[in-house]
């Protein structure tokens, strides 16, 4: 069995996504090229933000076909993220809402990618 350590986003144009995430993370890329950019995620996982006009094989969809999900500390961390992100201009598609799950809400990154963010409500 392999454990998945890589999220990677198909983009039209890593310098740009580069930006928008270095700006939400709070740091710069570890690597970046005209056609691709990678961060160190805090669990130690990578995210790479990859071309779509370069990927091999050939990219055959847009962002909005899956969501990276982020857990936030608290049920406050949420809102929190939520007036934060809002504040920096970023397109929020739900907003804060408790779920099945827990407190959420939904937005997108400049090449329609969802970026969630959660946190799980105690077990009953």
């Amino acid at each position: 069995m392999f454990d998945a350590h890589f999220i990677l986003l198909h983009v039209e144009s890593p310098a740009a996504s580069a930006t928008f995430y270095a700006d939400l993370l709070g740091k710069e890329p570890l690597e970046l090229s005209p056609t691709f950019a990678m961060f160190a995620l805090p669990s130690g996982a990578r995210l790479g933000l990859w071309s779509r006009h370069t990927v091999e094989p050939a990219a055959t969809t847009t962002g909005g076909a899956a969501e990276i999900a982020m857990i936030a500390p608290s049920l406050e961390a949420v809102d929190a993220a939520h007036a934060d992100w809002r504040k920096r201009g970023i397109v929020i598609l739900q907003e804060p809402t408790d779920l099945d799950f827990g407190r959420t809400f939904t937005a997108r990154d400049p090449d329609g990618h969802r970026l969630r963010v959660f946190h799980p409500f105690p077990e009953a």
